[in-house]
């Protein structure tokens, strides 16, 4: 089994910065591609950023310039850092890896980041 823990969320002020960790754990033989999703209440869940194993990343037009995805393959976590934080960003934040072989998708359990203004 794997499991995906998130950590790092929290509350911030308008313009402020927060960054996101994911740590994957269990039986793992590798970790293709890696990313951060999020949900708004009463809204569908939605992509924030990608990241493959060789580390070409794909973002959101909502979050480009503000937000970075890293990873670290040796510690089979995935970063996301947020930068200008706005109260559009207020969401759970979830995290999603794709292990092989064989092929399996992971969700993690969510991390609330709420932005005040």
């Amino acid at each position: 089994q794997v499991q995906l823990v998130e950590s790092g969320g929290g509350l911030v002020q308008v313009g402020g910065s927060l960054r996101l960790s994911c740590a994957a754990s269990g039986r793992i033989s590798a970790i293709d591609a890696m990313g951060w999703y999020r949900q708004a209440p009463g809204k569908q869940r939605e992509l924030v950023a990608t990241i493959a194993r060789g580390g070409s990343t794909n973002y959101a037009d909502s979050v480009k310039g503000r937000f970075t995805i890293s990873r670290d393959n040796a510690k089979n976590t995935v970063y996301l850092q947020m930068n200008n934080l706005n109260p559009e960003d207020t969401a759970v934040y979830y995290c999603n890896a794709d292990f092989w072989p064989p092929y399996r998708n992971y969700w993690g359990q969510g991390t609330q980041v709420t932005v005040s203004s």
